[in-house]
Order: C-alpha cells, then structure tokens, then sequence
C-alpha cells in the first residue's frame, strides 16, 4: 500500500518494560485518596499542587527514561508514524518524523496559555535528586520553592498533553490530520481507542473508506466492514507483515 498510517499506543511500548498508562501503578495517593491518571494528569492539578503532579510524573514516565526501543519501533523506523507515547521510543529506534501526539518525556515547554507559540526544550533530568526530590523537580520546572505554584510564562511544564488540555500545533495536530486524511491505509497497533486522536483517526479512515487494520490481542470490533483484525501482540505482527 502506497501510503500507509500507522498509529501506536502503549500495547507496543509495553514490550520495552513501560507499563501502560491504566495499569495498577497508574495511581497515586494523597493523603488517604487515591488519584486515578486522570485526574492526576491534568492541567488543574499541575496548577493547584505542581509538588504531587510532578512527584507523579517523575515516577511513572521519568524513570522509564533510559529504556530502549524494541523490536517494534525499530520495524516502525522508516514508516509514517503517529504515536499516542510520550516515551521518544520511536525516536530512540531511528524514526526521523513521527509525530508524538501526547508529547515527549524528554522535553518540556515554557507554562503557557495553550495555543501560544512556545518552543520546546530538553527536560534535565539527569539533574533530579532522588534524595531532594521536590525541590529539584521544583528547580528544574522552575517553580517558587515559597508558593509552590507554577506562574504562567515563568515556569515549566513537562511536554505532555494533559486530559484537560485539547490538541494544539505544538503537538502537530494539523500535521497529524493531513496525514490521516492523505492515507489510503490505516494501522492500528496497541491502542484501545479511548483517546481522541485514534476516534479522530478512526474516522478519517470510515469517511475515506479506506482498509483498516488492527493489531490487538484482544481487539474492539468496528462497525466498519473494511476491517482487518490481527488478534496479537505487536511483536507477533511484525513477524508475518
């Protein structure tokens, strides 16, 4: 097929050793509550308690920082990318123009109104102190130590789409639309589609009729008569593609 799609979710990176994002380590406890991803990956909370939000972030996605591409993204290299990771896998493999969707762990952005202009710039992470957490993580987002609250085209923010936040160009959102609306083929791989862009995504494809497949162990079934459906893990695809 000449130009195939294809869109990745946390299936294909879980085989690298990062949990997927709803899993058991997924949740976080203030005081006596535990907090669900979403509600603890949000823009509010980031406001009202950055300390938590980024203590979250720093154990849940910063400590997979160091973790290596595997098979898949390394077969997924020179193909026509869009990834709802933030993990920079696909990066790591040697794709050159994937679009990450929901953003990058390795990079962070000014904190801005969103739609703004801002550039993105490399989070220092070798600099956290595992023995002073809060207040490295505080000094790299550059966030007063006094108020403990991010101040607006002052602080940082991780670059990482938060559930309350909507799709801007900064995450190459018209981009990404482009390419699902010029592909004449869509591949789905390890994604439940409980995210917008793969709703997006999805219908693209019905409205343009083109073949659809998709690479799940345990897959939705589409009301959509051009579906092909591959009932297995990521790596297992690859193998017979």
């Amino acid at each position: 097929m000449k130009n195939t799609l294809y869109i990745t979710g946390a299936g294909v990176s879980s085989e690298s050793g990062i949990p997927t994002f709803r899993g058991e380590d997924g949740f976080w406890t203030i005081g006596s509550k535990n907090y669900t991803p979403m509600e603890m990956a949000t823009r509010a909370m980031y406001e009202n308690n950055p300390v938590e939000f980024l203590s979250w972030y720093y154990h849940r996605f910063a400590t997979y920082r160091n973790h290596g591409p595997n098979e898949v993204h390394r077969w997924l290299s020179d193909k026509n990318l869009i990834t709802q990771n933030i993990d920079g896998l696909d990066g790591k493999a040697g794709n050159k123009d994937y679009i990450a969707i929901h953003g990058r762990l390795d990079q962070m952005t000014l904190y801005h109104q969103q739609g703004d202009d801002v550039s993105c710039i490399a989070t220092p992470w070798e600099d956290v102190d595992s023995d002073n957490l809060v207040t490295s993580l505080l000094e790299i987002f550059n966030i007063d130590q006094q108020t403990k609250r991010p101040k607006l085209n002052q602080s940082n923010k991780p670059y990482v789409l938060l559930f309350d936040e909507y799709y801007t160009d900064l995450y190459r959102i018209t981009e990404a639309q482009e390419r699902m609306m010029a592909a004449e083929k869509m591949v789905f791989i390890g994604t439940s589609f409980s995210v917008n862009i793969t709703q997006m995504a999805l219908r693209a494809g019905i409205n343009n009729r083109i073949p659809i497949e998709i690479v799940d162990p345990a897959p939705i079934e589409l009301p959509y008569e051009h579906v092909t459906y591959h009932k297995m893990k990521a790596s297992e695809y690859i193998q017979q593609a």
